[in-house]
């Protein structure tokens, strides 16, 4: 994982990266995980991976039967993401100036780790989701993105819950060479 964050962290020239902020959750089984999401998302153009992103997630376990005080213990996790392009659905607005709307899909593996959790997995474990995702926005500009797919939760025991994921990316200031 430090290799993958060395890549990362290169020099941003000529780069299309871009900080992206967001909040994720599993949904289903009482127990729910609600967090946030920070991290740092790089265009790579390798094949059929348009992006790459790590992330760091934060957050706790919510109890979604109980109508005050559902929170229990945290959760932390850290995420490696692959993007496949974007197609475009739609342009709306001035040709000029479009917004778009459009599918991809993000392959996402996560290592979890909490305290006080409810979850039958333990602590810690890992998590692989799948997650088409529906974006809308300008590519050179901030994007919003909605994602929603199943996320199998792997410990003592495996587990499959749904994912959603809001998420707002904005570029990087890029820097020019001068001769």
């Amino acid at each position: 994982m430090l290799a993958g964050l060395v890549g990362l962290s290169t020099p941003l020239v000529g780069q299309g990266g871009a900080l992206s902020f967001g909040i994720a959750g599993t949904l289903g089984g009482g127990w729910q995980i609600e967090a946030l999401d920070v991290g740092y998302t790089r265009a790579v153009h390798a094949g059929p991976i348009a992006a790459l992103g790590l992330s760091a997630r934060l957050g706790s376990f919510i109890d979604e039967g109980a109508i005050i005080g559902g929170a229990r213990g945290f959760v932390f996790g850290t995420t490696l993401a692959a993007r496949t392009p974007t197609a475009t659905i739609a342009e709306l607005g001035a040709d000029s100036n479009a917004s778009r709307v459009g599918l991809d899909l993000t392959v996402e593996a996560t290592g979890y780790v909490g305290s006080r959790s409810p979850l039958p997995v333990g602590s810690p474990w890992g998590a692989i989701s799948v997650l088409p995702g529906l974006r809308f926005g300008d590519p050179n500009s901030a994007r919003f993105g909605l994602l929603l797919g199943p996320t199998v939760f792997l410990g003592d025991v495996t587990e499959v819950r749904a994912f959603i994921g809001i998420r707002v990316e904005t570029p990087l200031a890029r820097r020019e060479r001068h001769p």
